[in-house]
């Protein structure tokens, strides 16, 4: 957990949950990414180099998630992360939203069918259950920790039920990610650097061990 601080202004800063403060060790990872001058597709040398220092890091943020290396993809922000799960695994599929996702899952899937919520704010899992016995292939996206009241949802309830449907499972985690231990496998998982420390402009989208994916943008 990250401990107040003083800022240049001399106020001390406890708004970790809205921003946290550049934690120096990943300060000092950025710096050391951006002085590696080759290109990570590189076969040369400074390519192979940079490709080493890539999947070391995919390696280390997949490992933070109980994931293997491979289920990373880097994003400018957990927002690309949330656009591109839903994206790839909205298709030909009927998308479920809880009624207080974040807008960066309710603006990716403006069509959604909203899950309502208890008196607490937690998603209502027996109707969900419902629904899925009556949709066929569904993405259900339920974030991990409210952004505005910091409720948990019952995630394992959640997949659960989604597995027993067939149904696949988006969880943003951009409140809970380095504060709430996060070790749920078979969905998909944003999350978002300047929460926990990391630099702005930085996120990745977690996936499920093998599993397919449509790049959101194509080329490059």
């Amino acid at each position: 957990m990250m401990t107040a601080l003083k800022t240049v202004s001399g106020t001390t800063y406890l708004d970790a949950n809205a921003t946290e403060p550049l934690r120096p060790c990943a300060k000092e990872a950025a710096l050391e990414g951006m002085m590696l001058s080759g290109n990570p597709s590189s076969v040369h040398a400074e390519g192979r180099e940079a490709r080493r220092f890539l999947e070391e890091a995919r390696s280390r943020m997949a490992a933070g998630f109980g994931r293997i290396s491979g289920t990373c993809v880097f994003t400018s922000g957990a927002t690309e992360a949330d656009a591109m799960a839903v994206h790839a695994f909205g298709q030909g599929r009927r998308i479920f939203v809880g009624a207080t996702e974040h807008d960066a899952i309710l603006k990716a899937a403006p069509g959604a069918e909203i899950l309502p919520v208890n008196g607490d704010g937690i998603v209502d899992v027996e109707h969900l259950r419902a629904r899925l016995r009556e949709s066929g292939p569904a993405l259900v996206c339920v974030m991990s920790a409210n952004n505005e009241t910091g409720v948990l949802s019952p995630l394992e309830d959640v997949l659960a039920v989604c597995r027993d449907s067939g149904a696949h499972l988006h969880v943003d985690a951009v409140q809970s990610a380095g504060r709430v231990p996060f070790a749920l496998g078979g969905c998909s998982v944003a999350v978002s650097g300047h929460k926990m420390g990391g630099a702005k402009g930085a996120g990745a989208l977690l996936l499920a061990e093998d599993e397919p994916m449509d790049a959101l943008v194509a080329g490059g």
